[in-house]
């Protein structure tokens, strides 16, 4: 019978799924231990196909009696990844990407100028970005990137107040949002409308967002409507979608809607960052000067070149949403540093016996949750084959959690079970219910210890 370790790759936001999942000591000594590193959706739908007619939810694969739960540890500080491996007969590593692509331009280390994933951790509450607080004073905001997350905050930098009200947002940031001047956001791309990264519920919630209205450039979308037979459905869909919301006479309801509305939000195609313009006084962003490009090539496969045009758009807030990166998590584990990913096949950490890989860090920050579900399960397959042929050794009796716990309760460290996550879980519910909210978020890291110890 197989046993599972789930832990926290990095000690962000104990408050969600960080951990190592590890598998009970009522199953027998020599059952196969896997430990999992990283308590995002890739570590826990790993885990819960290696327990597969079992379980069916986050929340049951951690209160699983073949799983064990361990939050906030520093896999690579607290305990290193060599440790884990004479621990368990498998460690898979599903850790994430939480490192930032940058933009490589001047300026963008002005004042004004944030990661998406920054900007994003603010207003969910992350400890690390609850000291952010952006400048909101300006009119127009530029994000740069055209997938979910640029969708997310642009719409999160325009919805109502009273929309905001009834989410689980940090407080600090409603009341920020609630003080906003942004009436205005460009969402900018390098390439044409065929090829934005978004999906279809992300722009339908775009589209149909409160109090806004689409502003479009209706001369990037020209020949776009002849090209709809031969796309896929998804793509197309998707395409029918942007046409309608960019070029499209709306109906009476509709036009009453965008003629009341007070803010507004467009894609900005074929546009390149070059540089962030600053202020006067060069402290902050002032502006932004984009490459205008053109596309060669057909299809899937098409490109950007620049035409040698230029476009200067004047905004106090430019929001990066180019991607997300891996990073490193220990010197023992193989990382390929050009392409931000652990070299795998099939999940397999290459020239490494035992260690696997799933989710974002084996093949990159890209697709949506079902993607993340899908590799994470073929991880998970890749392991037990490995197990059923022979190729992974489980004939030995392997210590387990019992010895990682040793260990961390020798250097001083404290994990937080998951029964810990569930009283903090509760406490952020009460404290929402009071102010008519899903949640309230603790943005302090020792607070939610105290909270989970109590």
């Amino acid at each position: 019978m197989l046993k599972l370790f789930l832990t926290s790759a990095r000690c962000v936001r104990i408050t969600r799924f960080h951990g190592v999942c590890g598998l009970a000591t009522s199953t027998p000594a020599s059952s196969p231990k896997v430990c999992i590193v990283g308590g995002g959706p890739a570590g826990f739908y790993t885990a819960q196909h290696l327990v597969k007619n079992v379980i069916n939810t986050f929340t049951q694969t951690a209160r699983h009696a073949r799983c064990s739960f361990h939050g906030n540890v520093r896999v690579g500080k607290d305990v290193t990844v060599e440790e884990l491996q004479e621990a368990y007969h498998a460690v898979v590593l599903s850790y994430g990407a939480e490192g930032n692509r940058t933009m490589g331009v001047p300026g963008e280390d002005l004042a004004g100028v944030y990661s998406a994933k920054d900007f994003v951790g603010w207003y969910n509450g992350l400890p690390r970005n609850r000291d952010l607080r952006p400048d909101l004073s300006c009119e127009t905001a530029v994000i740069l990137g055209q997938g979910n997350v640029a969708l997310d905050v642009a719409r999160m930098l325009l919805s109502p107040v009273d929309i905001l009200k009834k989410t689980d947002i940090t407080q600090h940031a409603l009341d920020a949002l609630a003080e906003s001047s942004v009436r205005r956001v460009l969402i900018v791309g390098r390439r044409g409308p065929l090829q934005v990264a978004c999906t279809i519920k992300e722009l339908r919630e775009m589209v149909n967002l409160p109090g806004t209205r689409p502003e479009m450039e209706v001369s990037e979308f020209e020949g776009i409507a002849e090209t709809l037979k031969a796309l896929a459905r998804p793509r197309k869909r998707l395409t029918e979608l942007l046409l309608k919301a960019a070029i499209e006479t709306p109906g009476k309801e509709e036009f009453e809607r965008w003629n009341r509305a007070e803010r507004a939000w467009g894609f900005r195609f074929l546009r390149r960052p070059l540089e962030v313009l600053p202020s006067t006084d060069l402290i902050r962003a002032a502006g932004i000067r984009l490459a205008v490009n053109r596309l060669e090539g057909d299809g899937e496969g098409v490109w950007a070149v620049a035409t040698g045009e230029v476009e200067d758009v004047e905004c106090g807030l430019v929001i990066s949403s180019i991607g997300y990166k891996s990073l490193p998590i220990d010197p023992a584990v193989p990382f390929d540093a050009r392409k931000a990913i652990i070299p795998n096949t099939m999940g397999r950490v290459q020239q490494t016996a035992g260690l696997y890989c799933s989710g974002w860090v084996k093949r990159g920050p890209t697709g949506v949750i079902a993607t993340t579900m899908n590799d994470s399960f073929d991880t998970a397959r890749t392991l037990l084959q490995d197990i059923g042929k022979g190729t992974l050794d489980v004939s030995t009796v392997k210590p387990g959690s019992q010895a990682v716990s040793a260990l961390l309760e020798k250097r001083g460290v404290k994990p937080v079970s998951f029964s810990d996550w569930e009283k903090i879980d509760s406490e952020e519910t009460r404290r929402g219910e009071t102010r008519g909210k899903p949640r309230e978020k603790m943005l302090d890291v020792g607070e939610m210890l105290q909270v989970a110890r109590a």
